[in-house]
């Protein structure tokens, strides 16, 4: 479900508010290092959004240390600020209609509260579920099903043993991921700057779930 909600974060993000990455912060440093060379108009919100992404680390991670709370009772509270900002960022794009102007002040600012909620995802997996995998890292996750896959059909060898250890639901995490994309491009499509109460309803379920 996490995996589903940085999904259509990140697509609608994307979509929404000037081609930012929330979940990819790898795609923004190769857009911003392309502007370097390259030139070309800057969205001002995808260099902003690499400090930020630091910051929200920074601070769910002294939230984590704050709260003294560990296990499940430290997921429930990320998981709950993730709600409070992804539902915030749903009302503030409902009011303001960011989407119209993806390049505009609104837009940067619904991009910061959208990486702010991913990067509570991560710092999830890092401090309450250490070892968890990772539901916004696809490349990572789609290598480990790649690998699991061919030591489960192939015949053992001690240069590859150590792909066996590869987590075999890497590869759900991935499909979870792309729907996430998909249902959010559907979603952004037809219902605009609505489509983030879809991530806010699912990341309201994963709380209660939780």
């Amino acid at each position: 479900m996490l995996s589903v909600i940085a999904g259509m974060v990140d697509l609608t993000c994307f979509l929404s508010l000037g081609n930012v990455f929330t979940a990819h912060i790898t795609g923004n440093l190769v857009v911003i290092a392309a502007l370097a060379v390259r030139g070309g108009p800057v969205n001002l919100a995808q260099v902003l959004v690499i400090p930020v992404f630091v910051l929200a680390v920074a601070g769910a991670w002294l939230l984590s240390r704050a709260s003294g709370q560990r296990g499940p009772g430290l997921v429930r509270l990320l998981l709950l600020v993730q709600l409070v900002l992804l539902t915030s960022v749903l009302i503030f794009s409902v009011i303001t209609r960011p989407s119209a102007n993806p390049h505009g002040l609104t837009a940067g600012l619904a991009a910061v509260g959208a990486v702010c909620a991913i990067a509570c995802q991560y710092v999830l997996f890092h401090v309450a579920l250490p070892g968890g995998p990772s539901t916004g890292v696809m490349t990572n996750n789609l290598t480990n099903a790649t690998l699991f896959l061919l030591e489960r059909f192939s015949r053992p060898s001690p240069s590859t043993a150590g792909a066996a250890a590869a987590p075999g639901n890497a590869l759900p995490l991935v499909i979870g991921f792309f729907g996430g994309c998909v249902v959010a491009a559907a979603a952004v499509s037809l219902v605009g700057d609505w489509a983030w109460s879809l991530p806010a309803s699912l990341a309201a379920l994963a709380l209660v779930l939780r």
